[in-house]
């Protein structure tokens, strides 16, 4: 079972996350839906209140919201005051059961074709079906909690970039990993940034489920680059010259960092002479090439 600060975790990324989102889908579509899954009551009540806080963009549009909760009989009353907050465009629907019930409850809400974000929480693996139904086409975001890496998972079922970061507790108890899919390189900086924020709060360090080493990232002040830089460098040479944009995503899918983390990483190869950029002064710019040096 989640622990309390896990819980808090959890919560506080998915309203960051949601904040992110709702405002940017309401201005690519007239409709979008939100869909919470094995969350718990504190989750699905902070979400609402995000969507109540957002009425000034939700008027004029429809928003639906699915709770698919496994039981949890309090939740109706504890969601009713919110609900009584929430724009006339607003649909929220409290469904019984387990998040493998998520494809057949997005199915019946009509997402199709308009903005889908979905938060999947599970003990263990998350099943096939529920990611594709999460991917909703090419219009589906997922932020997942689950019991191991889903990477191979999420690609395989329409999400092209992926970040997962294993949360390690002060007492340093593992708290799962935390992956996230979408085909948006700004969604992916920002829900890394919230991974950050919140853990910084909450005083958690960060790992790389893929790093046999199990080596953790503080997340709190100023981080150590250096490990950072390796990787980088090491994509360098397996890969050859790629531009900051493509660095940058790469450290977003492969590390534990944060996009802007590696524009500074990168700088520090540059002043050691590890690598060479097209442009001898100004700030890095996405178009930019870095090679590395024989």
């Amino acid at each position: 079972m989640p622990t309390d600060r896990t819980t808090d975790f959890l919560r506080e990324l998915l309203v960051r996350q949601l904040t992110t989102w709702l405002p940017t889908a309401l201005q690519r579509s007239r409709r979008a839906t939100v869909a919470l899954a094995g969350v718990d009551g504190g989750g699905a009540e902070a979400a609402l209140r995000v969507v109540a806080g957002h009425a000034a963009q939700v008027r004029g549009r429809q928003v639906t919201v699915l709770v698919l909760a496994d039981s949890a009989a309090d939740l109706p009353a504890r969601l009713g005051p919110v609900e009584a907050d929430l724009p006339a465009e607003v649909t929220v629907h409290l469904l019984p059961g387990a998040p493998d019930r998520l494809p057949v409850a997005v199915k019946a809400a009509g997402a199709a074709g308009s903005p889908l974000f979905t938060v999947v929480a599970v003990p263990g693996a998350v099943s096939a079906d529920v990611l594709t139904a999460a991917a909703n086409g090419r219009t589906g975001e997922v932020l997942l909690h689950a019991g191991s890496s889903a990477r191979d998972a999420l690609v395989a079922t329409g999400f092209p970039l992926v970040a997962e970061v294993v949360p390690v507790l002060p007492n340093d108890g593992a708290a799962g990993v935390i992956a996230f899919g979408s085909r948006s390189d700004r969604s992916l900086e920002a829900v890394r940034d919230a991974l950050w924020a919140v853990g910084a709060d909450l005083g958690m360090r960060y790992r790389n489920p893929a790093d046999p080493t199990g080596a953790t990232v503080d997340v709190a002040g100023d981080p150590d680059l250096e490990p950072l830089a390796r990787a980088l460098l090491a994509e360098l040479r397996r890969r050859g010259p790629r531009t900051v944009t493509e660095l940058r995503r790469h450290t977003l899918t492969a590390t534990v960092y944060r996009a802007g983390d590696a524009n500074r990483a990168l700088e520090n190869l540059i002043n050691a002479g590890d690598v060479a950029r097209d442009r001898p002064t100004g700030r890095l710019a996405g178009d930019e090439t870095i090679t590395p040096h024989p």
